[in-house]
């Protein structure tokens, strides 16, 4: 077996046992710890330790051997704890985090860094303890030294290896890895209770280590081999009988457990065991199910084919009967085909929300401010390629909100308010989408320091900007409200980021505000990118694509809803509210298409928060589309967000809301010609 091997698996699990360790000591309260938690502390370090000794990443081993001895005295009560420890702990915890990624890299762990912690956790024992932590050691003691065993094994230690509640499959390769650990001397038990005799210079923390990788700590339990104490070491004396009996100890001497009280015991043993963690589940690449997913798209563009072929034949209802069937039959399995394989890419949102509440710690303690974080929602589920792209925009919201909105805790009561300011993060589906929403209740955005400051920014404002408008001034490169730089923010820079990057998910950023009240910023994504519910349109010749979820209804204009406006707009009024009219023949260029704009039918959008008027021939229809990027295989095209292929073999475009709007600005500026009409076809936009 070549140890290397398990190398992944193994920075996997770390990783997951790391952000485990942070969440608990997130939520511990030090004033009354829960056991269970500090408990749970423990094993997370302890299982990192072990690996790590394992595979030889002796600086990451001895990291956590310090830190893993200090929480073994706050489990026992030992050590106090207090909010500065916890703070060291996490400190800690991000350094080993910092040597897991440096062995990911194969590169060196930071020496400085290590000598570092290991300096101020070894204080922390000498200040509160008393007494200085255990050198850590370069790799795990053995269980039995040579000269406590008889002659006849003097070179080996014997241990018996339980396997609780573990299933067959799962089994069969335990055995498999503790064979090559060393000598599987007998085996036998069952489903609820299996046991392995083994023989060989390994440590319990070397056993465990790798088996962990395939079932929980718990379901492991490592003891030195006792006479009549389990059905394998009387299987050992029965099948040696001939031969020198097997060291019996006087009292089986466990090794692995960790203390726990009688009262834990009675708790934990009433408990449930938990299931294997891999007995239902497997790990695969990314690129395998991302290359499933384009297979399945392939097919569905293949089925979309067929079905339109078939719906071109003559109608010849008897002798199609058994084939229109067969291609409803296809179109229904391919659907649940596509359904089911998205829903491998989709991961829990509590993978974004679970970094947060060190952001809300780290940030709010910077700022000498108060802060409850509530999370809601948290097993709303959005696409992988998401979730990995959204957290940064989101960790730049909450900071935002931190800083400029919610009070300081003198202020927030002289003002009425708790001292301790709320933050909200909240996910949830809307239709297609999911709504993702950063809520606090701050001062709330004042919409005349926002005018204000831009008028100074120099940007286009007027007082009759509605309060979505002025609000959305944030994310102009370079702005900022903040009275002074701090390393939380201030410089301007950030919030154009966000929006840009949500954006290019196929998403908008809107924000509600009350001032003295707080703000609510929501962030609207598609569940997906691979797979878009959009509606047909025909503008002259051409098909395009509309997201479905920025379409709000659609109607046919007449001449008197339509008004001229300053520097050559037309708008369309809807129901006292005037739309930027967008007549896409005019902004791509299509031939032969409508030009009277009260001929054709106008599609009402949603994009960047505003709404629009888009002009075409025809609705075709709503039909669920395979996104191919242009980028990609193309280049960027402005107003174009992505293609698809049609049930026809033709490529269909994709259309960008707020690009095609920014281009019919561009092309307007070259003319009196508005949507291939005079001005002097319009009525003159009506005073506000």
């Amino acid at each position: 077996m070549d140890i290397a091997d398990f190398f992944d698996t193994f920075f996997e699990e770390a990783e997951e046992l790391l952000a485990d360790m942070e969440q608990h000591l997130l939520e511990l309260d030090v004033d009354n710890p829960d056991g269970e938690q500090l408990n749970a502390i423990f094993r997370a370090a302890h299982s990192i330790k072990g690996g790590a000794g394992t595979f030889g990443f002796s600086v990451l081993q001895k990291t956590t051997h310090i830190l893993e001895n200090l929480l073994d005295h706050a489990r026992k009560g030992e050590l106090v704890l207090r909010a500065d420890l916890v703070d060291t702990f996490l400190e800690a915890k991000d350094i080993m985090h910092e040597q897991l990624d440096a062995y990911r890299n194969e590169e060196a762990p930071d020496q400085e860094a290590y000598e570092r912690i290991c300096h101020t956790l070894q204080q922390i024992a000498l200040d509160e303890i008393g007494q200085t932590l255990e050198a850590p050691v370069a790799a795990p003691e053995p269980v039995a030294k040579p000269e406590e065993l008889p002659s006849n094994e003097a070179d080996h230690s014997q241990l018996i290896v339980a396997l609780l509640n573990v299933s067959e499959k799962d089994r069969v390769l335990l055995v498999e890895e503790l064979e090559q650990l060393g000598d599987v001397q007998a085996q036998s038990g069952d489903e609820k209770r299996y046991e392995v005799i083994l023989n060989g210079d390994v440590s319990a923390d070397d056993i465990e280590a790798v088996m962990c990788f395939i079932i929980e700590p718990e379901q492991i339990e490592i003891t030195s081999a006792g006479d009549g104490h389990s059905a394998a070491a009387s299987d050992v004396e029965q099948n040696s009988a001939k031969n020198a009996p097997v060291p019996t100890p006087s009292a089986p001497e466990p090794v692995k457990n960790p203390p726990v009280d009688a009262k834990q015991a009675a708790a934990s043993s009433a408990k449930p065991k938990k299931a294997a963690a891999e007995s239902s589940s497997i790990r695969v690449s990314v690129d395998k199910v991302d290359q499933i997913i384009n297979l399945v798209g392939e097919l569905i563009i293949t089925q979309s084919m067929l079905d339109q072929t078939v719906s071109d034949l003559d109608d010849q209802s008897v002798s199609n009967s058994s084939l229109q069937n067969g291609m409803s039959l296809l179109q229904r399995n391919a659907r649940d085909l596509q359904e089911a394989v998205m829903s491998i890419r989709m991961i829990p949102m509590e993978f974004v929300f679970s970094r947060f509440p060190r952001v809300v710690r780290d940030t709010a303690g910077k700022l000498g401010k108060e802060i409850e974080l509530v999370t809601e929602g948290k097993s709303t589920e959005l696409d992988k390629s998401l979730v990995e792209r959204i957290t940064d925009p989101l960790t730049h919201l909450v900071r935002n909100s931190l800083d400029h909105g919610i009070e300081m805790p003198d202020k927030r009561e002289a003002l009425g308010k708790p001292r301790t300011g709320k933050l909200i993060l909240s996910a949830r589906h809307q239709g297609g989408n999911i709504l993702i929403e950063v809520r606090d209740d701050g001062a709330g955005m004042d919409r005349e320091r926002l005018l204000a400051k831009a008028r100074e920014n120099g940007l286009n404002v007027s007082d009759a900007m509605t309060d979505e408008e002025v609000y959305q001034l944030i994310f102009a490169p370079g702005f900022s409200t903040a009275e002074a730089v701090t390393d939380v923010s201030g410089r301007g820079v950030g919030m154009d980021v966000v929006k840009r990057n949500i954006q290019g998910m196929g998403g908008r950023v809107e924000i509600q505000s009350k001032k003295g009240e707080g703000t609510n910023t929501r962030i609207v994504l598609p569940l997906t990118l691979a797979i878009l519910d959009g509606m047909s349109i025909k503008v002259g010749g051409e098909t395009f694509i509309l997201p479905l979820s920025t379409v709000l209804e659609s109607l046919q204009p007449t001449k008197n809803d339509m008004y001229a406006m300053a520097g050559d707009d037309v708008v369309l009024k809807v129901r006292d509210e005037y739309l930027p009219v967008i007549a896409i023949h005019e902004v791509l260029d299509v031939e032969n298409a409508i030009t009277d704009p009260t001929q054709s039918i106008a599609v009402i959008v949603q994009g960047e928060g505003r709404r629009y008027a888009m002009l075409v021939d025809e609705l075709i229809g709503q039909q669920q589309v395979v996104v191919k990027n242009l980028e990609d295989n193309y280049r960027k095209v402005p107003g174009i967000s992505a293609a698809t292929i049609l049930g026809d073999g033709s490529v269909a475009l994709i259309l960008d809301i707020t690009g095609l709007h920014r281009l019919s600005r561009v092309k307007k500026e070259a003319g009196k010609v508005v949507n291939n009409q005079p001005i002097s076809f319009y009525k003159e936009a009506e005073p506000s």
